[in-house]
């Protein structure tokens, strides 16, 4: 005997509010908590509700800010934020990569964006163009990582062949490239104090962030996000290969170069006002889809929630943890991702060994 259609929502309800929507609200509430314990702690402890009333000021809620406004809004709220955009964004990044190249092992970077980035941001800070103004060094990681796309376009065209195992190919040669031309120009830097610099800005680090560097990143990393929430459904598509994917009608080729735009505007953005952090698009991914499974529809959204937690606890961390002496960001990330990606790759082992 047939189910009658109309049973079917009474079933729904019973069964409680669908699974997508309890791993959405569980990592809100958790990046929630994550920001107020930030902003919080930190030399001059500030109470949770003192930051709760702050910032419900700044979103127009409430009237009065309290005393701790001037430490909350001009200190700490920036550094904050653009730890939880540059991990929401790294973790979107390195999503995508993964299920392009269909390889658990690639990160934001596995084209050579983040190596772009670098690339161009030590030669600012070996010739001292910085002294021109301060968002000297973000624009240049920005175009970097943009050049090092086209770069890879080109190649790829000029080969008439994109298929993803040529572009990460590319990728990896480009990563060469630019890796000795950094360890070139680091090698011939006359001033000691600048080569401190520049290895500094490649670890990674969040200090004297403000809330020009939040203007500067927020928008492309909204607007890649938001791009490649909109195309999730061809990137489930493409997890099942090319041929099934031209089948289900998707244009594999502009569906391919439009995500790998998007996650270079993403990666780009974010080297761009933090350095090169790492391991955050590669563990990040991992752990979300043990959690929430491979469709990307809640993926990319779930990956970007714990991205921005992960990342605004590692700085955190890297203030708090050894005070006075402070960590990078980006040293504390790689101290918690490696061990973390470690067990992830022993455990994925065992399972394949069944």
């Amino acid at each position: 005997m047939k189910t009658s259609v109309a049973a079917s929502p009474a079933r729904r309800a019973r069964r409680g509010p669908p699974r997508a929507a309890i791993v959405l609200t569980g990592l809100t509430a958790l990046l929630l908590v994550v920001v107020v314990a930030a902003v919080s702690l930190g030399p001059i402890p500030v109470p949770p509700r003192d930051t709760v009333l702050v910032l419900l000021h700044r979103l127009g809620v409430v009237a009065s800010a309290g005393q701790y406004e001037l430490v909350v809004e001009t200190i700490r709220l920036p550094r904050v934020l653009v730890a939880l955009v540059v991990g929401a964004a790294l973790a979107v990044a390195g999503t995508v990569m993964q299920a392009l190249f269909r390889n658990p092992l690639a990160d934001p970077g596995v084209t050579g964006v983040s190596s772009g980035a670098a690339a161009a941001s030590v030669l600012v800070l070996a010739t001292g163009a910085t002294v021109l103004g301060r968002w000297v060094l973000p624009a240049a990681a920005f175009v970097g990582a943009l050049a090092a796309l086209v770069v890879v376009h080109l190649v790829a065209a000029a080969r008439r062949d994109r298929s993803a195992s040529t572009l990460l190919l590319i990728g990896i040669a480009l990563n060469a490239l630019l890796g000795a031309v950094i360890s070139a120009v680091l090698a011939n830097v006359p001033d000691d104090r600048d080569v401190r610099g520049i290895v500094f800005w490649l670890n990674g680090d969040l200090v004297a962030r403000t809330w020009e560097h939040v203007a500067l990143a927020l928008p492309p990393v909204c607007v890649g996000v938001v791009g490649v929430l909109l195309l999730s459904r061809d990137l489930n598509m493409l997890l099942l290969g090319e041929s099934a994917a031209r089948s289900s009608g998707v244009d594999v080729l502009r569906t391919r170069r439009l995500l790998l735009t998007l996650a270079a505007l993403i990666t780009g953005s974010a080297v761009a006002v933090a350095g090169a952090i790492g391991f955050v698009g590669l563990v990040v991914p991992h752990v979300i889809r043990l959690v929430v499974g491979p469709d990307h529809r809640l993926l990319l959204p779930a990956a970007a929630l714990f991205g921005g937690s992960f990342l605004v606890l590692a700085d955190l961390g890297a203030r708090m943890l050894l005070s006075p002496v402070v960590l990078q960001t980006g040293t504390l990330t790689a101290l918690i991702g490696a061990p973390v990606f470690l067990l992830l790759v022993l455990r994925r082992g065992r399972r394949g060994a069944r």
